[in-house]
């Protein structure tokens, strides 16, 4: 957000510019939640009190920026299709708020399941007791929500987030300082493995979401996508699939036997993944996973 310096509107006047949104977001295809969620950001207001509408008759509410301020930013919303959470500057995230910018992709919650799968492998009956500790990569850590989740869930661990993007690892490291975790979270720019050519044969696990969309199909996504988060976090090559490649190509020369490999994809891809990952031959144990709408959205394997 812009001002941190609270401004002072009436109950009344904040309702009234609530009915106002709620109708141009409709008009507009927008869900109409954005609203509540921006007024939950900028004016404090709790879910109880907004779908109540209890603030209407409160004499005056805190914000963290002018009514006009916010109405502007919210016209962005509604003309340029400016993310909501690019407006807001946060997004929830598992059990996180993650600070996001136009440096960086906005984390999805389909992507929370990498965590969980991460853990899954990390801690079954049979897993390897190094895959609890040890090294772990966040390969294009953006926001850094990926490096995050796996300090948060594998408390053990030394997690490196990795970007090639400088504006990107600026955010990453905001949040870890943030939320607590700088000291369990180490920072590199680099292209993937690249900064961590020390640690070869050393990691026990990598966890990317890598540009996976195809270049022709980038044009074609929703405006809030394409007009405004980063293409290098998007376009994955002619197939989509360039990224891939080389993390399934270049992996098995820092991950330990038994080590975890594992990435998001589109939907699609999960056939061509699994084949790229058998061909290469340093992979056991393929599994494709997927998101809660039935997607076959996450490749796992194992090094031999």
């Amino acid at each position: 957000m812009v001002d941190k310096q609270l401004q002072v509107v009436s109950g009344l006047q904040l309702w009234g510019w609530r009915k106002q949104a709620i109708a141009s977001a409709m008009a507009s295809d927008i869900s109409s939640a954005e609203v509540d969620w921006l007024l939950l950001e900028v004016a404090g207001l709790d879910r109880l009190a907004l779908r109540l509408e209890s603030f209407k008759d409160w004499p005056e509410i805190k914000m963290v920026l002018p009514l006009e301020d916010l109405e502007r930013l919210w016209q962005r919303r509604l003309n340029e299709r400016l993310p909501v959470q690019y407006i807001t500057g946060v997004t929830p995230w598992r059990n996180f708020k993650i600070t996001v910018s136009k440096a960086v992709l906005i984390p999805r919650p389909e992507t929370e399941y990498l965590i969980d799968l991460a853990v899954a492998a990390a801690t079954h009956t049979s897993a390897a007791p190094f895959l609890t500790s040890g090294h772990w990569a966040d390969l294009g850590t953006g926001s850094g929500a990926i490096a995050l989740g796996l300090a948060d869930a594998l408390p053990q661990a030394t997690i490196h987030a990795i970007d090639y993007s400088p504006e990107a690892l600026k955010i990453a490291r905001d949040n870890a300082r943030n939320l607590g975790f700088e000291n369990r979270i180490r920072f590199d720019q680099g292209s993937w493995w690249q900064p961590l050519t020390a640690w070869k044969g050393e990691f026990s696990g990598m966890v990317s979401n890598p540009p996976y969309i195809p270049t022709s199909t980038v044009a074609t996504l929703q405006p809030e996508v394409v007009n405004h988060e980063p293409n290098l976090a998007l376009d994955g090559g002619f197939d989509g699939l360039d990224c891939i490649r080389q993390l399934i190509e270049i992996s098995p020369n820092y991950l330990v036997s038994g080590g975890v490999w594992l990435i998001e994809m589109m939907a699609g891809q999960a056939d061509i993944v699994r084949k790229l990952l058998e061909q290469q031959g340093s992979y056991c144990n393929i599994q494709i996973h997927a998101d809660l709408a039935g997607i076959e959205r996450f490749a796992l394997a194992y090094i031999k």
